[in-house]
């Protein structure tokens, strides 16, 4: 993903070859490549050594500087090239070649959408009004007003599906009256809420969604009392929403609301009416409303009742009833080879009869201890199972189809659910009926699987399957599969795959915040296999939903001297390069590098600390996005032109440091020549980015600048000559 070069002791191009041609050097010895117009090879990472650094505070999260811990370890740069993980791929893959339409994950929705936006950030007035158009108030809506109004702070408590989110924005709407919503992140504690982290701001209404369970405490009531002093001194309000039941008595400082559904007729009519639909199509869509729906399920049903689709049809799809053909299948008396093809086909969808149908008699042989069937009739007690017919059967089974899918001028044959919503039910009957022994062979059977075939499509079916499985059993889930495999036990696959969980949870607006506190929890753990698989995640998915906390998180593992500060760097640099795809803000971590590094300039010792971070922005400015090649740093120029000015620091920070002189020189020099194929003016752009850079840049700093780059733009045969003339320029016209 990001290219990593090495040349006499610095970083060499992809597969360890020296660049062809000369270049250029200068006093100091930089020396600056030919051009490279070449895109890295696809999915391979490109990341610069950070070296290891002591954990500590991270900047710009509470305006407390690092201290400097002393040399660098250079021997670690080297171990940690060799722990390199096996799954940088796995965000690539993921979005690249997600196929969602067997897994119904956020609200039914069949793409990733959901994992390509942040959960958190300020909530325009636009998303806002799309979220209070069609909002229809339960019955507890008022007791939660008169409480935000007296308290200034108000938690939203009830199970996921009953409408918190929307609740929270209706209520801040209805209290705060002003125009400015704020979504925080899961992740913030009453501690941070109490010392004003964020800092509140008078008239806004804050928003933090599904916050994580902190366990009992003892001083609960005096913490929310904190956060409720510390709100209303602000003049902001906050609304809280939680799954987790309050243990105990309730604080009585801040009043715990429990959430209702809101009327769903109600809310299907309004949301028909305002799509423009006739009278009678509303009408026969609230009487054939069926019992158990969601609030989810509602709207997602009537989004598609607007475009066109019978009712009566659609609402098949949902409710209680629309489990009946699962929930019939296992009421009936099943064998061992008709369990495990639903089983194998809960977690290998897609797959052709042959591979599916290898995975299922592997399966059979795990969950045979756990499923006793009686022996035939005259048969022995100990006579070996008869041969079957495992074709014949699945075609007989009622919970498995089969699907022609087009692979290019090929036609595939793959088994699949006859309703993608049965993968669901499936797994909730299969956790409601079977015991702890059969879920045992299940997990030794998929630990077997990721070890014996590793294979990116089964390990994102697996992990789609786990996901899935998330829901009615997510201890079962961690303690089983996740926390194992992240460390390692199924190997680099099983890494991966455990990563790959976390991203399919983030596309469920009910599990975006559990997988948070997972990745956090490995984090925090004492294992840096755990470490590794964390800054996997959070430079995928998990980061574009929650691009706060993954940079803070990221920021700490490239300071730790035990950890895998090169792992880390390369995560944060795979985060810009996601968000950059995803059309997300990258300032979240350009700015907390630059005030990293604004920290680390007053520091005279080069120490662990220093060099992390100095190799970190390295890492991070020379990224490349996945899929064009192309230079992250100078499409975020083009796209977001407000951050040119932290570019310039960051730049200069490498330029001025004379053991990265060289590898900065030529990522600058590469930056340079990127921007006339992301830019359709480069020319105000690259005069607007030497400005920047000159300023933050020492007199003899500048100097060293144009001595390198002014011989490449005097060449008669240089394409980029007139822009790198112009951007010394800018450069240049910064002299005091």
């Amino acid at each position: 993903m990001y290219e990593e070069r090495k040349e006499q002791g610095e970083p060499r191009a992809q597969g360890g070859q020296p660049e062809a041609g000369s270049a250029p050097e200068d006093l100091a010895g930089a020396v600056v490549p030919p051009p490279d117009h070449g895109a890295p090879t696809q999915g391979a990472p490109t990341q610069e050594p950070v070296a290891p650094a002591q954990e500590g505070p991270v900047p710009g999260a509470d305006g407390q500087g690092p201290r400097d811990e002393g040399a660098a370890d250079q021997g670690s740069r080297a171990e940690g090239a060799a722990g390199q993980v096996h799954h940088n791929n796995v965000n690539q893959y993921f979005y690249g070649a997600l196929d969602a339409t067997q897994a119904l994950f956020g609200i039914g929705s069949a793409d990733s959408a959901n994992a390509r936006r942040r959960a958190v950030g300020r909530l325009d007035a636009g998303e806002a009004d799309v979220v209070l158009a069609s909002y229809v108030e339960p019955p507890c809506f008022d007791e939660a007003v008169l409480a935000l109004q007296q308290d200034g702070v108000v938690v939203l408590v009830g199970p996921p599906g009953t409408g918190k989110r929307s609740g929270a924005v209706a209520l801040v709407a209805a209290v705060a009256g002003g125009r400015e919503y704020v979504v925080l992140s899961p992740g913030r504690s009453l501690e941070d809420l109490a010392t004003g982290r964020p800092a509140f701001e008078k008239g806004v209404g804050y928003v933090l969604l599904d916050r994580m369970h902190d366990g009992p405490s003892g001083t609960a009531d005096f913490d929310w009392r904190r956060v409720r002093d510390t709100v209303r001194e602000s003049g902001a309000h906050l609304v809280v929403t939680t799954v987790h039941q309050v243990e105990g008595e309730a604080p009585g400082s801040v009043r715990h609301v429990p959430w209702q559904l809101p009327d769903l007729a109600a809310v299907l009519r309004v949301r028909l009416v305002r799509a423009g639909c006739a009278g009678d199509t509303v009408e026969q869509a609230v009487a054939l409303l069926p019992a158990g729906c969601g609030i989810t399920e509602v709207a997602v049903a009537a989004d598609r009742i607007a475009r066109g689709s019978d009712p009566a049809e659609v609402w098949r799809e949902y409710g209680s009833s629309a489990a009946r053909p699962v929930r019939d299948w296992f009421a009936a008396e099943r064998s061992l080879q008709e369990l495990a093809e639903v089983t194998t086909l809960a977690f290998v969808t897609g797959a052709g009869y042959r591979d599916f149908e290898t995975c299922q008699e592997r399966l059979e042989e795990w969950l045979a201890p756990a499923v006793w069937e009686p022996p035939a009739e005259g048969a022995a007690a100990d006579a070996p199972r008869p041969a079957v017919d495992r074709r014949f059967s699945l075609n007989r089974n009622t919970l498995v189809a089969v699907e022609k899918r087009k692979q290019g001028a090929l036609t595939r044959t793959v088994l699949v659910f006859p309703n993608p919503q049965y993968r669901q039910w499936v797994l909730e009957e299969l956790w409601a009926t079977r015991s702890t022994s059969y879920w045992n062979g299940v997990r030794n059977w998929l630990t077997e699987l990721l070890r014996t075939q590793p294979d990116p499509g089964l390990q994102l079916s697996v992990a789609a399957g786990l996901a899935l499985l998330a829901r009615p059993a997510f201890d079962e889930v961690a303690e089983s599969c996740l926390h194992p495999w992240a460390g390692g036990a199924a190997g680099p696959a099983g890494q991966s795959t455990a990563t790959l969980v976390l991203q399919w949870m983030c596309l469920d607006e009910g599990l975006a915040a559990i997988a948070l506190g997972v990745a956090r929890d490995w984090v925090r753990a004492p294992d840096p296999a755990l470490w590794s698989t964390a800054t996997t995640v959070f430079s995928g998915a998990l980061g574009v939903r929650f691009p706060t906390d993954a940079v803070h998180t990221l920021l700490r593992l490239i300071g730790r001297r035990a950890g895998r500060p090169m792992e880390a760097a390369a995560a944060l640099a795979d985060l810009v390069s996601v968000l950059a795809e995803c059309h997300e803000d990258t300032g979240v971590v350009f700015r907390a590098l630059a005030y990293r590094l604004a920290v680390q300039r007053g520091t005279l010792a080069a120490g662990h600390r220093k060099e992390s971070t100095l190799d970190a922005v390295l890492t991070v400015l020379r990224a490349r996005d996945t899929r064009t090649g192309r230079l992250v740093c100078a499409e975020v120029m083009e796209r977001q032109p407000e951050l040119i000015d932290k570019l310039g620091e960051l730049w200069a920070g490498v330029l001025g440091n004379r053991p990265r002189q060289a590898l900065a020189l030529r990522g600058l020099n590469a930056t340079l020549r990127a921007l006339p194929t992301v830019c359709e003016q480069p020319e105000p752009v690259a005069a607007r980015f030497g400005d920047a850079l000159g300023t933050a840049l020492q007199p003899t700093e500048r100097r060293l600048l144009s001595t390198v780059l002014r011989p490449i733009a005097a060449r008669p045969d240089e394409p980029a000559a007139p822009l790198i003339d112009t951007f010394l320029t800018a450069v240049l016209s910064t002299e005091d």
